[in-house]
C-alpha cells in the first residue's frame, strides 16, 4: 500500500521555491528560510506569487510530486505535469469509454450513488449525535428522499438523467445544510452555492475545501497513469480536470463538507477570518487559511476502514485507492467501479 507522505502548503505570498540537490528551498528576498527533502513529499501547493525555479520543476515532474499553484486567495492557476506514466493501453481505454455515452455514464452512477450514500449518512451522523439541537425531522425527511434516488441513480444508462438526477439529490442534500450547522448561525448561513467568488463566509470554506480535494484528486489519477482532464461526467473544458470533478463527488460529502461543518460547529473559524472585498468576493483571511491547510493536513492522517479494501488507511488515501480501482475496472479486473461508501 502507498505511504501517505506530506504536503507542502506555501502560504506566504513573497515566497520563492528553488531546488538545492534532493531539496526544496524556500526563499525570501534571496535569503533561504527553509528547506524540505524531496522524499517526504507528495505534493506542493504554492499560494505565492513568485512561483518556482524550473529546476524545481522538474525534479517534482521526475518524481511524481505534484507541484501546483493558486493565488493567494485560492485560485488555481496551473500545475506541472511530468511524462505521463502508467500505460498507454490504459489511457486508450479511458478514452474510448468517455467517448461512449452509455459505458461513461456506468462509471459515472457509481461516482453519484456515492455521493448521495455519503451525504445521506452525513445526515444521518448529525442526526444521531445531535438530534435535540436540530430539526431531526427535517433532516430525516431529506435523508429518506436521498435514498429514493438511489435506485435510480444505478439504473439509468443516460448521462442528462444521470445530471437531473443528481442535481435533485443535491439539492434536498443543501436544503438542509443550515440544519448541520450547530454553532455560529449568525456568520454560517447557507442560501445557496456561490463559486466564483464565494459570496459569503460557509461558500469561501466550501469552495476551499473542494479546491484542495480536486488536486488531491487529479494527483491520484495521474498516479495510477489515468488523464485527470478526460472525465465521464463532467464535459471537456480546456484546463478543466473533469475525471477529477468526478472522482470528488463521491467524497465531497464526506471528506469537504464534513470537514468544513467540523470547522464550524468547533468554533475554529468565525466572523473575523474572512474578509469582504469589493463587489462582495468573501474570502479568508491569511491566519485562518493557514489554520484550514494546517487542519486538513491533519484530517488526511485520520485512518478509516476503507468499505472495500476491509483494510485501514489514512483519509488522504482515499483518492488514491479510488483511483486505483477506477483503473483497475477500466483494464477488466472489477465487473463495475466500486464507489466509496462511507458510514
Amino acid at each position: 500500500m502507498r505511504h501517505l507522505l506530506n504536503t507542502l502548503f506555501v502560504t506566504s505570498e513573497d515566497i520563492y521555491l528553488s531546488l538545492d540537490g534532493e531539496n526544496v528551498v524556500a526563499n525570501r528576498n534571496q535569503q533561504i528560510v527553509a528547506r524540505y527533502p524531496l522524499h517526504t513529499l507528495s505534493g506542493i501547493l504554492s499560494f505565492a506569487y513568485p512561483g518556482a525555479s524550473p529546476a524545481l520543476m522538474g525534479a517534482c515532474a521526475k518524481r511524481d510530486i505534484a507541484l501546483a499553484f493558486c493565488t493567494p486567495r485560492g485560485k488555481f492557476l496551473a500545475r506541472v505535469c511530468g511524462e505521463s506514466s502508467g500505460n498507454v493501453l490504459l489511457r486508450r481505454q479511458q478514452y474510448r469509454v468517455a467517448d461512449d455515452p452509455e459505458k461513461s455514464c456506468r462509471i459515472a452512477r457509481c461516482m453519484i450513488f456515492g455521493k448521495l450514500h455519503n451525504a445521506r449518512w452525513s445526515m444521518e451522523r448529525t442526526r444521531r449525535d445531535h438530534g435535540l439541537r436540530l430539526d431531526a425531522e427535517r433532516l430525516a425527511s431529506a435523508s429518506a428522499a436521498l435514498k429514493a434516488l438511489l435506485p435510480a441513480v444505478l439504473d439509468t444508462v443516460d448521462p442528462d438523467r444521470l445530471r437531473g438526477l443528481e442535481g435533485v439529490g443535491s439539492a434536498a442534500y443543501f436544503g438542509v445544510l443550515n440544519e448541520m450547522i450547530l454553532q455560529g448561525k449568525d456568520t454560517f448561513c447557507f442560501n445557496g452555492r456561490s463559486r466564483r467568488p464565494p459570496l459569503d463566509p460557509l461558500n469561501a470554506l466550501l469552495s476551499f475545501a473542494y479546491s484542495l480535494l480536486a488536486h488531491d484528486c487529479a494527483s491520484a489519477l495521474e498516479s495510477v497513469g489515468l488523464d485527470a482532464y478526460v472525465g465521464f461526467l463532467h464535459r471537456d473544458r480546456p484546463g478543466r480536470t473533469s475525471l477529477a470533478l468526478d472522482l470528488m463527488e463521491e467524497m465531497r460529502p464526506c471528506m469537504a463538507d464534513r470537514f468544513v461543518l467540523t470547522l464550524i460547529n468547533n468554533r475554529v473559524v468565525g466572523a473575523d477570518d474572512f474578509v469582504r472585498q469589493k463587489g462582495g468576493a468573501t474570502l479568508l483571511t491569511d491566519q485562518a487559511r493557514r489554520e484550514f491547510l494546517r487542519r486538513w493536513q491533519e484530517k488526511k492522517k485520520d485512518t478509516l476502514t476503507h468499505p472495500y479494501l476491509r483494510e485501514k488507511l489514512p483519509w488522504g488515501l482515499v483518492p488514491y485507492v479510488q483511483a486505483l480501482v477506477l483503473s483497475r475496472y477500466l483494464r477488466g479486473d472489477l465487473d463495475a467501479y466500486p464507489p466509496f461508501l462511507w458510514k
